[in-house]
């Protein structure tokens, strides 16, 4: 089958285990397109030898990274993934038969199936997870915030049948890093948007939040990793709390 037309764009850093991956499997696509900060593993050697061109610019924030990336690809499709994600031949053929198609629109929602400690997570919160990745270069920009920013259009965005895999956890240390990585983020686009944080907040909010994901939305039915998905929400949302008053007071995350 011939390649589609369409930019791969990958962010990463330090992904050299995760593009030996996924990289074999991405011949469907003309262009890969790698957006490095700066890896000080094999990440920029292992995508060239699978004929990605690579770019590199020192990391900021995710949205930031993406939008400096986007006007950069050669075909006006793109689609986004991250290392950690992966795709099977079902998502691939229907990404074919939207270029296909005669009126496209603008972008396109990709369900997510999400995978921590090893085993599928079906509730926790994650449960109906979706993504905007397929989406044309000249009409599209993620919103500038740090943490979760969606894609902007003004013209109409679809929606595909066929999930994006993706493995969320690389061990524990790493998912404690990246929940204190993103509840500064999440702080500072709050304090932005003029939000402010007191001692309630701080008590009653992280609790709900657990009692939220673990009850309301079946994180107990996920076992083990579901308590630690629920509570680790729950952690992060008391950090979050906790730096948004702080930062208030001058202190620096």
């Amino acid at each position: 089958m011939k390649p589609y037309p369409i930019t791969l764009l990958i962010p990463t850093y330090n992904e050299a285990d995760n593009l030996k991956r996924l990289l074999p499997d991405m011949t469907h696509f003309q262009e890969i397109l790698v957006v490095d900060s700066y890896s000080d593993d094999d990440t920029v050697e292992i995508a060239r030898s699978f004929g990605a061109r690579v770019i590199q610019r020192a990391y900021q924030y995710s949205a930031s990274q993406k939008n400096w990336a986007i006007p950069q690809a050669s075909f006006e499709w793109i689609f986004l993934l991250d290392a950690d994600e992966w795709v099977e031949d079902d998502l691939i053929h229907e990404i074919g038969q939207v270029l296909a198609d005669s009126q496209p629109n603008n972008a396109y929602d990709i369900p997510r199936v999400n995978y921590y400690m090893g085993k599928r997570i079906r509730y926790s919160g994650w449960q109906n997870d979706s993504v905007i990745r397929l989406f044309k270069r000249d009409s599209c920009r993620y919103e500038d915030k740090r943490v979760h920013a969606e894609i902007l259009t003004e013209g109409k965005i679809g929606r595909l049948k066929n999930p994006i895999h993706h493995n969320t956890y690389k061990n524990f240390q790493h998912a404690l890093y990246k929940e204190d990585r993103y509840s500064s983020w999440k702080a500072h686009d709050k304090v932005d948007r003029g939000h402010k944080s007191g001692l309630l907040q701080m008590i009653f909010r992280p609790g709900f939040e657990f009692f939220k994901l673990y009850f309301l939305r079946l994180g107990i039915l996920d076992g083990k990793p579901g308590f630690i998905i629920c509570m680790m929400a729950a952690w992060s949302l008391f950090m979050r709390q906790v730096k948004i008053w702080r930062i208030h007071e001058g202190e620096q995350f």
